[in-house]
């Protein structure tokens, strides 16, 4: 690309020169799992997809099943001749740091994580979810009549304390007396474990828990049954849960994979060494409370009770104009 601007400048070849080269791009989305119903991993595809249409290349989609899928599909990216290869998921920071030394003539973006000691060739774009998660708690704290809230985190690691961090302190902003129970699924499978998820749910909202916010993965689910069976609340983080759960869910974190990507790969291509952080000022990340337009189709409890809906968005607008500034829960571990 750098090279065929240089020529551009230098009048060694038209814009129309320009744009065809463009067209022979090949962009490449490689998921860490299967797609399916994932509407996480859909956003990726649908990110490429956005992409390719914006600056006019061809894109491709491998899915990955395995650790040896996703080495191997990166590998088959590079071999094909890919300008940018995008990854979506931690499970990829080791394949990267092997991968891209070898590929100099190959971008490669991780989305939703990053690598220290980045080569040239290796660009990041990050979320901020705690901004998220905070306006989560926000509504928790308002809606509670217990005086007594949960947030369950798949795994008690820095970087899953955005959500957990994140929301108790949403809560606390609001409702300084209400207490906050954290607890974790662990075990072998953490982000895919509904079963766990759900004990660690039951077991909060027997303590006194009455809002529960779930960022467990694939463990979401058993949450969402729990709250159904025992008839509590909760939050969830993503993508739309709401009708997961019709009654139960009050709201969900919204992480914008497609905005991220679509950013980025713009960046990349002009020849940025890309690290970008998003949060709610630049689209990568929202709640339902926040879009006007799907809120009231959106099947999340928070639409009954517009005084919350006004009360974070109020708190959203202060977070994106810079009045009220939160630190990142996870570099405070």
């Amino acid at each position: 690309m750098k090279f065929l601007k240089a020529l551009l400048a230098a009048g060694l070849v038209g814009t129309a020169g320009m744009a065809a080269a463009q067209e022979d791009k090949l962009f490449v989305y490689v998921s860490p799992d299967p797609i399916g119903v994932n509407a996480f991993l859909q956003m990726g595809r649908d990110g490429i997809e956005a992409a390719g249409e914006e600056y006019g290349a061809d894109v491709r989609t491998y899915e990955s099943r395995t650790a040896a899928d996703r080495l191997e599909n990166v590998n088959a990216a590079v071999n094909e001749g890919a300008d940018i290869v995008v990854l979506l998921g931690f499970e990829f920071n080791d394949i990267v740091r092997e991968v891209a030394p070898t590929a100099p003539d190959t971008e490669f973006l991780i989305v939703d994580q990053c690598i220290e000691d980045r080569p040239e060739n290796v660009h990041c774009a990050v979320f901020r979810e705690y901004e998220a998660s905070y306006l989560m708690g926000v509504a928790a704290g308002m809606l509670s009549e217990s005086g007594k809230v949960g947030v369950v985190g798949a795994l008690d690691i820095p970087f899953l304390h955005r959500y957990t961090d994140g929301y108790a302190q949403g809560v606390k902003s609001v409702a300084p007396e209400t207490t906050v129970d954290v607890r974790w699924v662990g075990g072998e499978n953490p982000f895919s474990d509904p079963v766990r998820a759900k004990e660690q749910a039951v077991a909060m909202h027997s303590a006194g828990s009455d809002l529960i916010f779930t960022a467990t993965s694939g463990g979401d689910f058993g949450v969402f049954e729990a709250a159904e069976e025992r008839d509590f609340l909760v939050f969830s983080v993503d993508i739309n849960q709401c009708p997961q759960a019709p009654g139960h869910v009050v709201d969900v974190t919204l992480k914008r994979v497609d905005n991220a990507m679509l950013q980025a790969i713009g960046a990349i291509l002009e020849g940025e060494h890309a690290m970008m952080s998003l949060g709610l000022a630049e689209g990568g990340v929202s709640a339902m409370a926040l879009e006007e337009d799907q809120l009231a189709d959106s099947q999340c409890v928070v639409a009954e009770h517009p005084e919350v809906v006004e009360k974070m968005r109020s708190v959203a607008a202060s977070i994106i104009d810079g009045s009220l500034t939160l630190e990142d829960p996870m570099f405070a571990q």
